[in-house]
């Protein structure tokens, strides 16, 4: 990122996470700079690189996120207004966090290449960017990023540190990583915790985890009596968060961890997966969990089972059906998908949502949110006639 700052040329490395492109436009801002002229750059797209105090830029961003957020006034819709669909407003929602997103990454910091700031009252976020951008190297010279950005490797360290408490591990915690999906949604782990196993299990104690993430469901058949455990992820942040918290739950004898998009060699009785469940372009790393463009992930699962499933064994496809309720997929195409793949559903197992937004009815998709069911599909290979 380049800029002129006391008569001279400057440039910086440029961070971002989400992969926004530097900022083309560069004014220098201190704590002078009123909420409303900031906005004003922020949303043609003009970066603010901030010179004044650290906490008054927090203030800062807050005022900008609250005349962002502000209902804009208009007309009311007629009465006689046909509603909005669904997808529709999945697209307009989405649309309005993209915008909202790029104007908030506006106003940015420099830091030198060992992660630190000269900006008064700034706190010591050296070890949660070490977490994210790996270790500092003053020989690189200082970057520019985000405040946004900073503030969520705030908050991933502290997840990182307190951990998520797990019903279905006895209350013990796990531990994500910047990136990582931290395990919240509880609803979808106690599914696992309570599936009936299946007897193939007995003759060969074999599961495979598929996008292994944090390690929680590794972790969940381990403690289940399951004997070994190949857990896969294609993330190394998530290989790396996958291995911590199976050292801290002293069941790296049970569970191994591959690099591997999707499944590892060989075959087993149960092959477990909870892919992202909403079939669309991700904006950021801890997205990918959540949103898969073209349902790539669930389909090549589905599409793979039948090369790695041991004889009588299962798979486990824990999905939600938000994508359904949003029209980006069907239930038919869902069924279409197990049916080609050679599966059969034996049973299905489902839950309702437990977090904030299900009973949220100012969320944009509050219908298809207080709808939406999570299911743990118990697939096994169709018989043959």
């Amino acid at each position: 990122m380049h800029w002129v700052e006391a008569g001279e040329a400057r440039s910086a490395r440029w961070r971002s996470e989400s992969g926004a492109a530097p900022p083309k436009r560069v004014q220098l801002a201190d704590d002078t700079l009123t909420a409303d002229a900031a906005f004003r750059l922020a949303s043609e797209g003009t970066a603010i690189l901030w010179r004044g105090d650290f906490q008054n830029a927090r203030q800062l961003l807050q005022a900008l996120a609250r005349r962002i957020d502000k209902p804009k006034k208009g007309k009311k819709p007629k009465p006689d207004a046909p509603a909005i669909s669904p997808i529709d407003a999945f697209n307009l929602h989405r649309q309005a966090q993209s915008q909202r997103a790029r104007t908030l990454g506006m106003l940015v910091l420099e830091f030198d290449g060992e992660h630190h700031s000269s900006l008064r009252r700034a706190p010591d976020v050296a070890e949660a960017c070490r977490e994210a951008y790996g270790p500092g190297d003053k020989a690189q010279g200082s970057y520019v990023v985000s405040l946004r950005e900073i503030q969520g490797l705030i908050g991933a360290h502290e997840w990182r540190k307190k951990g998520v408490e797990i019903a279905a591990l006895g209350g013990e915690r796990i531990h994500p990583h910047y990136g990582v999906f931290a395990p919240v949604r509880g609803e979808y782990l106690a599914l696992v915790a309570e599936a009936p196993l299946p007897p193939a299990l007995k003759a060969e104690s074999l599961a495979f985890d598929i996008g292994t993430g944090t390690g929680v469901l590794a972790a969940i058949l381990a403690r289940r009596g399951v004997q070994q455990i190949v857990a896969t992820d294609q993330d190394p942040r998530a290989l790396v968060c996958a291995q911590e918290n199976l050292v801290r739950l002293g069941l790296t004898d049970r569970v191994a961890l591959q690099a591997a998009d999707l499944f590892p060699p060989g075959r087993a009785p149960l092959i477990v997966c909870n892919p992202p469940w909403v079939p669309a372009r991700p904006s950021s790393p801890v997205e990918h969990a959540v949103y898969d463009p073209d349902s790539r992930m669930l389909r090549g699962f589905l599409q793979g089972v039948g090369d790695h499933l041991a004889p009588g064994g299962e798979a486990w496809l824990i999905l939600s059906d938000l994508a359904e309720h949003l029209g980006l997929r069907s239930r038919s195409e869902l069924l279409a998908w197990i049916d080609a793949a050679g599966l059969q559903v034996v049973s299905r197992m489902d839950t309702r949502p437990q977090h904030p937004k299900a009973g949220d009815a100012s969320d944009p998709l509050h219908a298809a949110r207080a709808a939406e069911n999570t299911s743990l599909w118990r697939l096994a290979a169709r018989a043959s006639t």
